[in-house]
């Protein structure tokens, strides 16, 4: 594959999901709520997760990304298990959180002393609970994109399995996103698929973009999968 078709971005993703609050084995007293189907356009029912999947923390205040960026090089020196961390933020109905969005978690027992290690380096955890809370969220992650162009508009997560990229030539409102792709899917033959939206920025140019979530990521489904996004756009 080219280096010039590798890509290090920065970028959105915004998706919705239900999310359950957790209050077993986190700091006592904090707002930790935990993705109940990852990908609900994928998978019929939520698979058991033996370890968690996608963790929001709320936060304390918004801190900024540097802040974020800079704790979290510090956390994982001193960490002792690997996990991935990302700002953003999750609105249930009214009602918006700054989260710490955390994956690659091997098992439960480090949520809460994940929480101990940000807070040592000055990122608090948010002081409320909301016990049996269960209900679906928007949410957005600011992160950074490692990802290999395998054609036009199209790109493969380096990182993340089953993760792709179609390019679009617009941005949506969440609405508008929801009624794009359930047009798609309502003309789509193969294999079923979730989708989130987002935007990175590169060579001075902001790329909109449709991620999808599926075991069948090849270049003849992907090309058709864009290709049918495209015409519904129209």
């Amino acid at each position: 594959m080219n280096k010039e078709n590798k890509l290090e971005v920065f970028g959105t993703l915004s998706k919705e999901e239900p999310v359950l609050t957790i209050s077993d084995r986190i700091v006592p007293g904090t707002l930790v709520f935990e993705a109940l189907a990852p990908f609900p356009g994928y998978y019929n029912d939520s698979p058991l997760a033996t370890k968690p999947i996608y963790m929001y923390l709320a936060l304390q205040e918004q801190y900024t990304l540097v802040d974020i960026l800079r704790a979290t090089e510090k956390v994982e020196k001193v960490f002792d298990n690997k996990f991935e961390a990302g700002k953003g933020f999750l609105q249930i109905y009214d009602q918006k959180y700054h989260v710490l969005r955390v994956r690659h978690l091997e098992h439960y027992d480090l949520i809460g002393k994940l929480q101990e290690a940000y807070q040592d380096q000055g990122i608090f955890p948010l002081k409320k609970t909301r016990k049996g809370l269960e209900e679906p969220a928007q949410i957005r992650v600011i992160k950074f994109f490692n990802l290999t162009k395998i054609d036009d508009g199209i790109y493969l997560d380096n990182k993340e399995d089953f993760h792709a990229y179609l390019e679009v030539p617009q941005g949506h409102s969440w609405e508008g996103f929801n009624e794009l792709t359930n047009r798609v899917k309502y003309n789509w033959v193969e294999s079923k698929f979730d989708a989130a939206l987002g935007a990175f920025y590169h060579n001075g140019k902001l790329h909109e973009f449709i991620r999808i979530y599926s075991n069948k990521l090849n270049l003849p489904y992907l090309q058709e999968l864009r290709k049918l996004y495209l015409e519904k756009l129209k």
